[in-house]
């Protein structure tokens, strides 16, 4: 059984742990504002692209002169997995979850016998996926000095997927990141980016006659269409995770609390406990005399 000294020692611990999660919640929520702003602003300029490249690829269709960023290499064997996670841990299951999803598509693929590579935004997805899938690795890109997002660091990306994908080291590109939903809810995104892939009904071109050809628009488009996209992920990424942190230090807030109570608890009756026990054997001395 601890000494009264090593509970009050775990006490004064734990209540420090308290203080210093409690801090990091509110820097979290104070970073989530922003960052929610940010995210939220960029949804209907994503989306708007997104419509504009659907409706043009819609009329291109299988032709010939289609942009090899849409028509693909006709070929799916070697894929590469972009995979964003965050640079910090304590932000909960967070990263845990983005890299869940890229674990199970990247053990279906190699089931299949396909070829694998692997891009990693952000420190925490490269330390969980480096022990079994280290020899997939083809690049890893540091954001620990980027103190907010910015279109810069998506293009940065962007030209580096561009540049591999030119240089015919893939064939098929997938995003994995953590759409933000609320506090308490980010939403694992898996979104195919080259070739590009549009959801939903396209009709965005239709009435519409372009100058030059709908080829050449969508060839200029859609660089900067998967730069925007990555942009997007960027910042929904960077929303969940201060979501996902400030959820996980409000709960190791709380967890710490009643730590605390259950050890004071025990403390005052072990403290009590020796107060008995000394007054009874101070009885006892009495009495023997």
């Amino acid at each position: 059984m601890p000494s009264l000294k090593d509970l009050k020692n775990r006490i004064g611990s734990v209540k420090n742990t308290r203080k210093i999660t409690k801090a990091m919640q509110m820097v979290a929520a104070a970073k989530l504002r922003r960052a929610q702003d940010a995210a939220v602003a960029a949804r209907p300029y994503a989306e708007r692209m997104n419509d504009v490249m659907a409706g043009l690829a819609a009329s291109v269709g299988g032709s010939d002169s289609a942009p090899r960023l849409l028509a693909g290499t006709g070929s799916r064997q070697i894929h590469l997995l972009v995979v964003m996670t965050s640079e910090r841990g304590l932000c909960g299951g967070f990263n845990s979850s983005i890299v869940r999803q890229a674990r199970t598509r990247i053990n279906e693929l190699l089931a299949k016998g396909k070829t694998v590579k692997i891009l990693t935004v952000g420190k925490k997805g490269r330390e969980q996926l480096r022990r079994d899938y280290g020899t997939h690795f083809v690049g890893h890109v540091d954001m620990s000095e980027v103190k907010r997002v910015g279109y810069d660091n998506a293009v940065t990306i962007a030209r580096d997927i561009l540049a591999r994908f030119d240089a015919g080291e893939f064939d098929v590109a997938t995003l994995y990141y953590n759409r933000f939903q609320s506090v308490i809810s980010q939403i694992p995104t898996e979104m195919q980016v080259i070739p590009a892939h549009f959801e939903g009904e396209a009709t965005a071109s239709a009435g519409y006659e372009y100058e030059p050809s709908e080829e050449a628009i969508l060839a200029d488009l859609l660089p900067r269409g998967l730069a925007t996209q990555v942009f997007a992920a960027l910042l929904e990424n960077a929303a969940s995770e201060q979501g996902a942190r400030m959820s996980a230090m409000d709960s190791a807030t709380r967890n710490a609390g009643d730590m605390i109570n259950r050890l004071t608890i025990q403390y005052n009756r072990s403290r009590q406990a020796a107060i008995t026990k000394e007054l009874i054997e101070i009885i006892s001395g009495a009495e023997a005399l």
